[in-house]
């Protein structure tokens, strides 16, 4: 996948078009993601320990991989993400308009 947790991705399509935010948590397996503030969803929860009230909670919805683009940190505007491999061998992501490194 071309994001990790904690990286601020742009949403290019779907409901919530054109809004940033945070990877809360990345799915590798089922390329999604979970990102604060986005897709957000109503769940109707039973009274518990944690929540002794129960209710409907508002909370994020995973969405796929493809519909974020990662934030370059140089010029804050959504970009591809390339790969670069260093060195010392390792291996680092880049950001494609502006060459900077991510990692």
């Amino acid at each position: 996948m071309h994001v990790k947790k904690d990286d601020t991705v742009f949403v290019i399509t779907g409901k919530d078009k054109g809004k940033k935010g945070r990877i809360i948590a990345a799915y590798p397996r089922q390329n999604r993601v979970l990102v604060e503030g986005i897709n957000m969803m109503k769940k109707h929860a039973k009274p518990s320990q944690q929540n002794p009230q129960g209710g409907i909670i508002n909370q994020e919805a995973p969405i796929h991989v493809s519909n974020v683009m990662l934030i370059d940190p140089k010029s804050n505007k959504p970009t591809r993400v390339g790969y670069k491999i260093l060195d010392n061998g390792n291996k680092v992501r880049i950001a494609q308009k502006s060459g900077e490194v991510i990692d």
